[in-house]
């Protein structure tokens, strides 16, 4: 898909989402676009957000508006950062490679998954942009320290520490199309595979793309035991302690809900906090993250910085959580549709939509700037001010 045609067609992240449908094997785009048990808490997250109604101070006049944003140092174009997202090869070949290189075009950052299918080095030599790297806490912590120590030889500027993930989530739609690990092929598979010729004919870049972080253990066949064997749901706070000594850089811990972990992640040594639900991939069920954002916020007064993730899909989205307090918004499969339409581009343009959606909405609340933005501003769905 050419420039033209992206940004034609591909007017909203929600119109890139139908083109990527269309683009993208079942199994493979609901991998991507699905979420656990019965999707209660990834629709919550939209939902939520959908509620907040913003009132604009209007006649104070903004021709002119500012939307960059400091994160660890690093001045950013747009308070948007590319979040971990595993497997994105399977849309697109090279996709990390290619959200990696789009994200240092835009001017922001990019975090690289465990699970990319593009090696951690690979990656960080891919851009001179800012990366983040995360890991999660293995009941092996050798295998987090190895992956801690090579990111900061790949010059990786943060370590974001992921702590939803104790046991491997269900996730029914991946059942249903067999997407599970090993694969599991059958008729319908196949059909679905050869119904996309587009998609198999641009993979045939990278007919095997796999889990290249593990050495020896890569194969997607050997992924789904390596992580049931992996996980540690007795992981602790001691566990975060021992990580903020292997690593010298801003250390961010991503999955929080609770006040009270926010405050004890401060006191463990996290330097910024992303309240997070994984997009609803883990616990079904769990609040919303722009539901939990106020009080994380109020918890910690100002000592770190706040960011979030789930169901962002506007740039007004980030207007409300930034006027709740968040320093910054972490996208995750809005840049995957993009890139499963046109790689690079494709995700640039979804950075670009964003920033101008954020722009516009400025604009609009006679917002000349993001400090501009505070509570005072958010209204709840009632009419009643927060």
């Amino acid at each position: 898909m050419d420039a033209a045609a992206l940004q034609r067609q591909g007017y909203s992240v929600a119109a890139l989402r139908a083109l990527a449908q269309k683009r993208l094997p079942r199994m493979v785009f609901d991998m991507a676009d699905g979420a656990a048990g019965d999707e209660i808490t990834m629709r919550r997250n939209e939902a939520a957000l959908a509620a907040i109604e913003l009132a604009p101070k209007l006649l104070e006049g903004a021709p002119n508006r500012d939307q960059s944003v400091e994160l660890f140092g690093v001045k950013l174009t747009s308070p948007v950062v590319i979040g971990p997202t595993g497997l994105a090869g399977l849309l697109w070949p090279h996709a990390e490679l290619a959200a990696a290189r789009a994200a240092a075009r835009f001017g922001t950052i990019y975090s690289t998954s465990h699970a990319s299918t593009s090696t951690i080095e690979e990656i960080g030599a891919a851009t001179s942009g800012p990366k983040w790297m995360q890991v999660f806490l293995y009941k092996d912590r050798a295998l987090t320290a190895e992956f801690a120590a090579r990111a900061a030889s790949a010059g990786y500027k943060a370590l974001i520490l992921t702590v939803d993930n104790q046991v491997t989530a269900g996730r029914d739609r991946d059942a249903r199309n067999g997407m599970t690990f090993p694969l599991r092929w059958g008729p319908q598979s196949i059909v679905d595979f050869m119904s996309r010729p587009g998609w198999l004919m641009r993979m045939a870049e990278t007919p095997s793309p796999t889990f290249v972080n593990y050495g020896a253990r890569t194969s997607i066949g050997a992924f789904g035991p390596l992580m049931a064997q992996q996980l540690d749901p007795a992981v602790s706070w001691s566990d975060v302690e021992w990580l903020r000594k292997q690593w010298q850089g801003p250390l961010v811990i991503k999955g929080l809900l609770h006040p009270d972990d926010a405050r004890e992640a401060l006191k463990r040594g996290a330097d910024a906090i992303v309240v997070s639900n994984h997009g609803g991939r883990q616990l079904d069920g769990a609040v919303a993250s722009i539901t939990a954002l106020p009080g994380i916020v109020d918890a910690i007064g100002g000592a770190a910085p706040v960011m979030i993730d789930g169901g962002f899909r506007r740039g007004v989205d980030v207007v409300k959580a930034l006027a709740l307090g968040a320093r910054a918004v972490l996208i995750g499969r809005p840049h995957l549709w993009g890139v499963a339409c046109a790689g690079e581009e494709g995700v640039f343009w979804v950075l670009e939509l964003f920033r101008r959606e954020i722009d516009r909405a400025l604009a609009l609340g006679s917002w000349d700037s993001l400090a501009k933005l505070d509570r005072s501003i958010i209204f709840h769905a009632n009419g009643a001010a927060r």
